[in-house]
């Protein structure tokens, strides 16, 4: 086990961490015996007590379990933007002894349809806002039965920010035999059967992306989902009185694990988005004294780049992190010297239910991946022959340890693939490009697919990104590679500008600047301006989507 990063591990803390025996369901009755009273979820002006999200989990949980027959193993699909009702349905799927089966709300009903075959489940927990895809699933699929929930039910009369349209929404009804209203379940008040859960139950089925495939449910247990919870709550210093912002979406695995299953084990205060706008996020930490924060980089380049920003106080913020895509290391000195807070980066997938890796508090790297979490191995190997390889070398990130999931729900040949053995360990592969340094901190270079070949040299687009945010006109990028009658491939950017210099500035002086700042071979022939680039909602940049249209714009041509 590499253990090059033990000199810079953080101070007073042990380098090994033992998984509770508990589960998550535990975890949130224990937190609503130590602090009834305490607010558990703010939410567009209201506030809730973890007394009443432990009672309306158990309501829900027993309308699962007696009304709609949900059985121990049953998987549950919640389909639900952050709302106080996407926690309350995770944990009351878990107290039912079922499993959480969470959907990207951006998921059309084709994709929709997918999921719900691929692990056959016939009860869904349903945003009203996205009824209307998850409907037509009712008699062609699986799925029996709809909970619609109106993220309106949890809000105050006088919210503090402006209401997204979703939250805005009345209540809505809807004639169908087989759906079911939120408050109706919760006041039927059906006591649910005893708890019998173990540590060892598969509690949540995340499912990959699907970038370089069909998407794949990663099997987690409340053991693998504990590791992370634990050691994000000790690497972080979360305590009770701390007051975590909650802006990335609860169904992707960092905003779960890191912006609400940690909170709850804390006994923390969640401040909660249901869409991230940037001057609510302000005024929210203001108003609520955010100390934590976890978000991706784009979240943060947009926050930082809001002309308004020095209006608020966010003075309370002690610790601000996050992972998905490097930060530009540009961002990061603007964010300290704003803040004093310096951004903690962090690295892990859908399969290792968030982090394998977190940069120290207090000795972070910029554009880094950090070290090794508790009681992980992590190592570089070529990604062709499988053998290890030294500091500086780039290959494939590899890693074993505790949060690692258990395979590919129902497909035994992509669970094999996926792992690798080396010293009688079972590792996992990334598919991720990266290199260590001789301190033991990790460096992404980039995915293997997305590597840009341009007259045979290899362009990695993470880093010609991070050099363009050097310029002060760029507030956002995204490079790929596009066809090349010449060089095979060459680079593209797409920029989106800050606002004072809309107008004031050329595709071509952008490339003549990058001339000077990288590599012939690297730099960017083509620069396209943009208003926006195209997004997950978890934050991540399509990259995929802008190359493929570069690719239909050549084949339209052609045909020409």
């Amino acid at each position: 086990m590499n253990t090059r990063h033990f000199p810079y591990w953080p101070k007073r803390l042990s380098k090994t961490l033992t998984v509770p025996e508990t589960t998550i369901v535990d975890h949130l009755e224990t937190t609503a015996k130590r602090y009834p009273q305490k607010t558990a979820i703010h939410y567009y002006g209201a506030s809730y007590s973890y007394k009443q999200l432990w009672e309306q989990v158990n309501a829900l949980a027993g309308y699962l379990q007696q009304k709609l027959s949900v059985q121990p193993g049953d998987r549950v699909l919640l389909y639900m933007q952050n709302s106080p009702q996407f926690i309350v349905s995770y944990y009351a799927i878990l107290r039912a002894e079922a499993i959480v089966v969470p959907i990207n709300p951006m998921n059309t009903t084709e994709e929709l349809s997918f999921y719900v075959k691929d692990c056959e489940t016939k009860v869904g927990i349903v945003g009203q806002e996205l009824f209307a895809k998850a409907a037509p699933l009712l008699s062609a699929t699986p799925l029996e039965h709809i909970i619609v929930a109106a993220y309106s039910d949890y809000i105050s009369e006088f919210s503090p920010i402006a209401l997204p349209d979703e939250v805005a929404l009345p209540r809505q009804t809807y004639d169908h035999e087989h759906v079911y209203y939120w408050n109706d379940c919760l006041e039927a008040n059906l006591p649910p059967n005893p708890y019998q859960g173990h540590v060892d139950d598969i509690a949540v089925l995340p499912y990959t992306s699907g970038t370089t495939g069909v998407p794949k449910g990663c099997v987690h247990s409340h053991r693998t989902v504990n590791a992370n919870i634990v050691g994000a709550y000790h690497w972080a210093n979360v305590t009770s009185d701390s007051v975590c912002l909650v802006t990335l979406p609860l169904f992707h695995v960092t905003g779960m694990v890191h912006s609400m299953h940690l909170p709850i084990f804390a006994g923390s205060a969640m401040v909660m988005m249901t869409r991230w706008n940037r001057d609510s996020a302000a005024c929210l930490i203001e108003m609520h004294r955010c100390t934590h924060w976890v978000n991706i980089s784009t979240m943060l380049i947009d926050f930082l780049a809001n002309p308004s920003l020095s209006k608020y106080d966010i003075s309370s913020l002690v610790s601000i992190a996050g992972g998905g895509a490097p930060l530009p290391e540009a961002v990061g000195e603007k964010l300290f010297k704003l803040t004093g807070v310096k951004y903690m980066e962090g690295y892990g997938l859908s399969e290792t239910i968030s982090q394998t890796h977190f940069n120290p508090p207090d000795r972070p790297k910029l554009q880094c991946l950090g070290i090794p979490s508790f009681d992980v191995d992590a190592r570089i190997i070529d990604p062709a022959t499988g053998k290890e390889l030294g500091v500086g070398e780039v290959g494939e990130i590899v890693v074993h340890g505790p949060q690692v999931f258990k395979g590919y729900y129902r497909r035994e040949k992509e669970t094999e693939e996926a792992f690798i053995e080396l010293d009688g360990k079972r590792f996992f592969r990334t598919g991720d490009i990266g290199r260590m340094d001789e301190e033991g901190y990790f460096f992404i270079v980039d995915r293997v697919k997305r590597m840009i070949n341009a007259s045979g040299y290899k362009v990695w687009p993470t880093e010609v990104e991070s050099l363009l945010y050097k310029h002060p006109a760029v507030q956002q990028a995204c490079v790929v590679g596009v066809p090349d009658p010449r060089r095979g491939e060459t680079v593209k950017a797409f920029i989106v500008l800050q606002e004072e210099y809309v107008g004031k500035i050329t595709e071509e002086e952008i490339i003549e600047w990058a001339k000077t700042q990288m590599a012939a071979y690297k730099y960017p022939r083509l620069v396209e301006f943009r208003s926006s680039l195209p997004m997950t909602s978890s934050g991540k940049l399509l990259w995929r989507k802008l190359q493929e249209e570069e690719y239909q714009k050549l084949e339209k041509g052609a045909r020409a």
